[in-house]
């Protein structure tokens, strides 16, 4: 599965990485998704995530039911 996840940069040092990770599946590639950090309850804060991620992030919210699955929270994969 080809999965793009949009990393959040933080502006401050303070900000601790997000435990929890939203994900939108494609409809028609099953093997792509775009995953943003976010908190248990599928809350983004935009202002920490880049501008790339930002326009992502908007656009998939966008276009769900027609590019994109519903979003789920997931736990964040640690590498």
């Amino acid at each position: 599965m080809e999965l793009v996840i949009m990393k959040a940069f933080a502006s401050s040092p303070s900000t601790s990485p997000a435990a929890f990770q939203i994900r939108f599946r494609s409809l028609f590639d099953s093997g792509r998704a775009l995953a943003f950090p976010c908190d248990a309850n599928g809350q983004v804060h935009l202002d920490d995530l880049s501008e790339r991620a930002r326009h992502n992030y908007l656009y998939a919210r966008a276009v769900v039911g027609r590019e994109y699955f519903r979003p789920e929270v997931l736990p964040r994969e640690l590498h």
